[in-house]
């Protein structure tokens, strides 16, 4: 049998990635794998799964997503909470760390290395920290609240207040919506208390932000906004029809680790004391913790975890798919190249004067 050109070079290969395979399988695929299997078991976190619980099938997902009861609407809480909070921060700390990145990019900004270092500076900060600063300054008597006296305007008990901001417009809704809360549930928006903590997301995230896409804009060449300024192009519409295309698998990315993270939060959860008031703070990812580690119900636990991967995959997909790059057709092409062209000629043109 032929041993093929490079003869036994694939054995050796394969021997130098044994050890990547080995630690990726051990440390990662046969977790998701077991914790798979506890979500369709009775395991009570007591022993091994393997050999302390038995197969339930689909039960830990019927009694989250199906059955009525505390389950389901603790886990309809936890989505509705979660997804305002997404709906929130996401597009809030996209448009300021993409508006703090053009600030500090621009070249007749002095001490551009203090604003990006101080912008970025939350972002490296322990989020316990920065939580707990946060707790102090929305408390009732906070600094905040101060502010706000100031102003003649009574500040309420920020992490103590579980009233929906849109509540007041929504609360003669008629219906019972999905997952065991009615359509005014729904509809009545973050709390007061959840409110605090998109503040506290897009403070502490967007420099991280600001810096990938600080780092897409000084990618975009000089002589293209030039061009584009030669064109008759304003500073805006060369922003929004030169600059922000370019940007787009920065502003991907961006959209992508921020759904990603904000569909994970568990921390601040936690330090504000574990989905109070009213649970208006709950997430699904502090719910699956909670599920599992305090009531010991851990195959439901991983029944939700394995719920919130699947929200966010999906999610992403959709995204992908939004933010794809469409076919323009001929005619569409033919537009984009005489463009492309007469910003290349107009570039040229300016270069040689």
């Amino acid at each position: 049998m032929s041993k093929g050109i490079r003869g036994p070079e694939g054995r050796f290969g394969w021997l130098f990635v044994a050890p990547a395979i080995l630690i990726i399988g051990v440390f990662l695929v046969l977790p998701i794998l077991l914790a798979l299997y506890v979500s369709v078991s009775n395991w009570n976190g007591l022993g091994s799964p393997l050999g302390n619980s038995s197969f339930v099938g689909g039960v830990n997902y019927q009694k989250v997503l199906v059955d009525s009861g505390l389950a389901q609407r603790d886990f309809g809480t936890a989505i509705r909470n979660n997804l305002y909070y997404v709906l929130f921060v996401v597009p809030l700390q996209t448009a300021l760390s993409l508006f703090l990145a053009v600030q500090v990019n621009r070249r007749l900004l002095k001490g551009r290395g203090f604003f990006r270092t101080a912008f970025y500076f939350p972002s490296v900060t322990s989020s316990i920290a920065i939580t707990t600063i946060f707790i102090f300054l929305f408390t009732s008597s906070g600094a905040v609240n101060q502010v706000i006296g100031w102003l003649g305007i009574n500040g309420p008990n920020w992490f103590a207040d579980a009233s929906g901001i849109f509540s007041p417009a929504t609360g003669a809704v008629p219906g019972d919506g999905p997952l065991g809360l009615s359509w005014a549930q729904w509809l009545s928006g973050p709390s007061v208390a959840m409110c605090v903590l998109i503040i506290l997301a897009i403070f502490t995230t967007s420099g991280t932000f600001m810096l990938l896409f600080l780092a897409a804009l000084q990618n975009v060449g000089a002589e293209i906004e030039e061009a584009a300024a030669v064109d008759g192009a304003g500073p805006f519409r060369s922003f929004f029809s030169v600059t922000l295309p370019m940007l787009k698998p920065t502003l991907f990315t961006v959209l992508t680790l921020g759904l990603i993270g904000t569909w994970q939060v568990f921390d601040q959860i936690y330090l504000t004391g574990g989905g109070d008031p009213g649970k208006t703070t709950l997430t699904p990812a502090f719910l699956a913790y909670d599920t599992s580690f305090a009531n010991l119900k851990w195959g439901q636990g991983a029944a939700i975890a394995f719920i919130l991967f699947a929200i966010i995959v999906a999610l992403t997909m959709l995204q992908r798919w939004v933010l794809r790059d469409r076919d323009l057709g001929r005619s569409g092409l033919r537009r984009q190249t005489r463009a492309m062209a007469r910003l290349q000629r107009d570039a040229a043109a300016g270069a040689k004067r």
